[in-house]
């Protein structure tokens, strides 16, 4: 079924309620996607549909109306003329369209002031911030693998330890760990933590590690894998 009124334009009774009844079960007037069609004849309104007697233009002439001029020249399709759909942009009988008129050439009437069809847009913008802001942030973190060594054989691993998983900060978890056999009965603190990027610099907390000086001859990043 394709749109015609043929019992007058949109700017009558008998046009409205053509076109209302054709939208009664379409959101757009070709295709289900809005397009050039719809911006053909959304041009030959003068004024908003009254929504209490034409309900389903009146949906249908918001959501056009929130599109920006530019959005609409962007929409796809081919330009039709007026007459394709039986009216004029000024109320004249379908038989006063000329087959050359461009959507383009007449005048819009202001339609773009219309102060629902603003507010219609408005409403999709801050639909569309409100719902990108209730989008979690993606928090950038790292899965990092450090090497503590000892002075000597000597060293008291266990208090090593403790005080490396002393070291607490916002951003930072250690995780699982065991001592690796280096040289000479030496084994060196093979410890993971994971960091949020933001928050914990891997220097930073390589240097707190070594400033106990008691037990930690150095510290160094054995492995290093964003997750």
């Amino acid at each position: 079924m394709s749109l015609k009124v043929d019992e007058g334009d949109v700017n009558t009774d008998d046009g409205l309620k053509s076109v209302d009844k054709y939208l009664e079960s379409r959101s757009f007037i070709d295709g289900y996607t809005p397009s050039q069609a719809d911006v053909t004849l959304y041009s030959a309104f003068t004024k908003a549909p009254d929504a209490s007697k034409y309900p389903h233009v009146r949906r249908w002439y918001n959501n056009i109306g929130s599109y920006s001029a530019d959005e609409k020249k962007k929409l796809p399709g081919v330009k039709k003329n007026l007459a394709d759909f039986g009216v004029t942009a000024n109320g004249a009988s379908s038989g006063a369209a000329k087959a050359g008129d461009d959507v383009d050439d007449i005048d819009l009437f202001g339609s773009e002031d219309d102060e629902e069809a603003e507010k219609a847009k408005a409403d999709r913008v801050k639909a569309y911030q409100e719902k990108k802001s209730k989008k979690p942030a993606v928090i950038a973190k790292s899965n990092v693998v450090l090497d503590v060594k000892p002075w000597d054989d000597e060293t008291d691993m266990k208090a090593l330890e403790e005080a490396v998983r002393k070291i607490e900060t916002d951003g930072l978890v250690w995780g699982a760990s065991k001592l690796v056999p280096l040289a000479y009965g030496i084994k060196k603190l093979q410890i993971v933590c994971i960091v949020e990027d933001e928050k914990v610099s891997i220097d930073w907390l390589q240097e707190e590690i070594c400033t106990n000086e008691d037990h930690v001859q150095s510290c160094d990043v054995a492995a290093f894998q964003k997750i």
